[in-house]
């Protein structure tokens, strides 16, 4: 790349990161022209053109990043004579077309329409109304237990694989049709990711490639959190960037299918968040809910607790807080506790419902 294109990529960093904010500034111009529409071939192109592959091919790319990450700093910084302006327009050249790619193949739908928008529910409720929404979820939670486990201190396996977990996500899509009509699913291009190890080590259940628009699955975390991990991913997919609309998303899809096992999976991944919620709110009324569970869901709760512990590691921590900064960065200041905002959606789509 020429010194006088690195300059123009360079001084046109600053100017893509203006024109982004003031973008922002009119989500129903992006919900309308872009996230329901110019993104919508956009994914799907790149969900035609990926998906097939049976490897993830983004996690191949990133391995790549890094090797010519670490080939420029032994190349040009880890040297004795660093050449500055080099070294500058190397990294703002490379930065203004990373900005770009990401924002124009995925990243603007987050300033897009907030999803109670969407959907016209409420995004305010009280402490009496997310009680109400966790005894139901707790009733249902039992019910499925008992259909899937006579046994109620047994927690629940889910008898699929991965691969098959990842085939019936799309007819779960098909079957929310009713409630969001432009979430459909297809191709899809969902995989198991060659970095599962690393992104456990990381605290991740699972990610997407915004420059592939592949859905990354964590291969190791347990087969009855993977229904809503996979359908969380394919929501990014679709254009629902926050990490809040896409728990909720995953918590539509999985309990509005046929599958009992994915209705489970998906009752109780919305139960753990009211509940966690709660705890915040009164510590002893969230554990007199707690006890009225089946000793087999807790197992399950105690389960995927155990499975993090074991893998936490003091740099850990230094992720989050880098993907916390990268959430504020992205119309979501709160950050990692903007997921909160998923028992809003939960507590007042269930008030509408009439669960």
């Amino acid at each position: 790349m020429q010194s006088k294109t690195k300059l123009y990529l360079t001084i046109l960093l600053p100017i893509q990161i203006i024109l982004i904010k003031i973008i922002s500034f009119f989500p129903d111009f992006i919900e309308q022209f872009y996230s329901n529409s110019l993104f919508i071939y956009i994914s799907r192109i790149l969900r035609y053109i990926f998906g097939w592959l049976p490897f993830s091919f983004g996690d191949i790319l990133y391995c790549i990043l890094i090797i010519f990450l670490i080939r420029f700093l032994f190349k040009k910084v880890l040297i004795k004579k660093i050449i500055w302006k080099e070294v500058f327009l190397d990294i703002g050249a490379t930065l203004s077309i990373i900005y770009a790619l990401f924002h124009i193949l995925w990243g603007i739908n987050y300033y897009r329409l907030p999803l109670h928008e969407i959907l016209k529910i409420d995004d305010e409720y009280t402490e009496s109304e997310l009680i109400r929404v966790s005894e139901k979820l707790i009733t249902k939670a039992n019910t499925l237990h008992i259909k899937l486990q006579p046994n109620d201190s047994l927690p629940i396996r889910i008898p699929y694989s991965k691969k098959e977990i990842f085939q019936k996500t799309v007819p779960a899509y098909q079957q929310l049709q009713n409630i969001l009509p432009t979430l459909r699913y297809h191709p899809k291009s969902i995989k198991k990711s060659l970095l599962s190890l690393p992104l456990t080590y990381m605290g991740f259940s699972g990610y997407l490639n915004p420059i592939t628009n592949e859905a990354q699955v964590n291969s190791l975390i347990l087969n009855h959190k993977t229904p809503t991990t996979s359908v969380h991913e394919e929501a990014h997919q679709l254009g629902f960037a926050k990490e809040n609309e896409a728990n909720f998303i995953a918590v539509l899809v999985t309990t509005n299918y046929d599958d009992l096992y994915f209705k489970y999976s998906g009752i109780t991944f919305a139960l753990k968040f009211c509940l966690n919620d709660l705890y915040l709110r009164d510590e002893q009324k969230a554990i007199c809910l707690m006890e009225k569970l089946r000793p087999g869901i807790q197992e399950n709760y105690r389960e995927v607790n155990e499975f993090w512990e074991f893998y936490e590691n003091p740099i850990e921590p230094i992720f989050k807080s880098t993907y916390d900064t990268y959430l504020k960065a992205n119309d979501q200041p709160d950050g990692i506790h903007t997921y909160s905002y998923v028992v809003a959606l939960v507590v007042n789509y269930y008030k509408a419902k009439k669960l």
